[in-house]
């Protein structure tokens, strides 16, 4: 999916778009996802997992196969729509049956499986380079990755899933509340927004803060430095999924959640305190992603421990995270003309202030409802 992002001249460049009007296809690549979410859940919890998943992966490969071939920009947005309900799909499929298979041993999987999108996300502008450098021609950007797709479809088509968990008995403390569902789906818009503002918006950030008054070869270094700067905050978050990992397996997630946040915090605000510091900006831009990495997946299994987790409560999760990634940079996108720059750090600190609010609400809710291992609060 990340590799849509770095494919938007090219593919404005074939449907006679310019840049401005070929962002359309991130509403509807954003749209799907949504739908994708909401449609996916139930069908988890009524048909065989990994058929839904490897069928959702077979839209993966025709859209990639004819995204090269489509001329109109309308038809293609149509296109990313059905790529984005494919997505959705998948990552509530992945992160549920995930949930299903380990249970109370899912932490480091989770982790794992977290850190997979994260790497995914870091190569495929790798995948572009060498393509472009290889063939001269995006279409194959698109072919390569339908045919990698392609076989883990099959497969995923022909091996058992997992079985959903039965039905909790009356009365247990694992069954789903709709205020803690939407507690978990407030603090999942919250931590995604920050997260995506933060990814979204850094380089321009940077570029504006320190380089607004360069022109010609120096602002077009500069640039490229402020791009550095973007991927470093990427490669920061895969590194911390992947750290995630055996750590998830020795502390418990609410430590963890509560250390990640603290950790994101303190990276926004010392870029506020110190705004004119471009050694500081590095650091709590690489701060921000070590910190933020583990939160999502952390999440997932902090939801785990406190109730019996489905696809119809799992897409909720997703639905919130989707808005998210999709209202706070919006909003900081708005504020930055009128405003300034500064809004970006500013809008993700209020998020995460937020979640620290609605994380404290959740613990405290969930200790009070379930009577589940709370030791953070003790």
């Amino acid at each position: 999916m990340a590799v849509i992002g770095p494919t938007l001249p090219g593919l404005a460049e074939r449907t006679s778009s310019k840049l401005n009007q070929v962002s359309i296809l991130f509403v509807g690549l954003s749209i799907g996802y949504l739908t994708g979410s909401l449609f996916g859940g139930r069908q988890y919890d009524r048909l065989p997992g990994h058929r839904v998943a490897g069928g959702a992966l077979l839209l993966f490969v025709v859209v990639f196969a004819l995204t090269p071939f489509i001329p109109l920009l309308w038809l293609l947005t149509v296109l990313l729509l059905i790529l984005g309900f494919a997505e959705g799909i998948l990552d509530v499929g992945g992160n549920t049956m995930l949930v299903w298979l380990h249970g109370k041993r899912v932490p480091p999987y989770m982790n794992g499986l977290h850190f997979a999108f994260g790497f995914g996300a870091f190569i495929s502008p790798i995948i572009v380079a060498q393509v472009i450098l290889n063939f001269g021609d995006l279409s194959w950007v698109y072919w390569i990755l339908a045919l990698l797709a392609l076989p883990v479809a099959v497969w995923l088509l022909r091996i058992p899933s997992p079985n959903a968990p039965p039905p909790e008995p009356a009365g247990s403390s694992r069954i789903a509340d709709a205020r803690l569902v939407a507690l978990l789906a407030t603090f999942f818009f919250l931590v995604v927004g920050a997260e995506s503002a933060m990814g979204g918006w850094i380089f321009v950030y940077a570029n504006q803060q320190f380089g607004g008054e360069l022109s010609g070869s120096s602002a077009a270094s500069f640039a490229a430095i402020a791009a550095y700067l973007t991927s470093a905050y990427w490669g920061a978050l895969t590194l911390g999924r992947l750290l995630g990992i055996p750590i998830s397996t020795r502390f418990k997630s609410s430590r963890i959640l509560f250390v990640d946040l603290l950790g994101c915090l303190v990276s926004a605000l010392i870029i506020l305190i110190f705004p004119t510091s471009w050694v500081v900006l590095w650091i709590g831009t690489i701060g921000s992603g070590l910190f933020m990495a583990s939160i999502f997946p952390t999440a997932l299994n902090l939801a785990e421990r406190r109730m019996a987790l489905k696809g119809d409560i799992m897409r909720w999760f997703f639905v919130g995270s989707s808005l998210g990634g999709m209202v706070l940079p919006w909003i900081i996108g708005q504020l930055i003309v009128p405003i300034g720059t500064g809004t970006v750090v500013v809008g993700m600190t209020i998020s995460l202030l937020l979640a620290i609010v609605v994380f404290y609400l959740i613990l405290r809710f969930s200790t009070v409802s379930n009577e589940v291992d709370n030791t953070f609060l003790e």
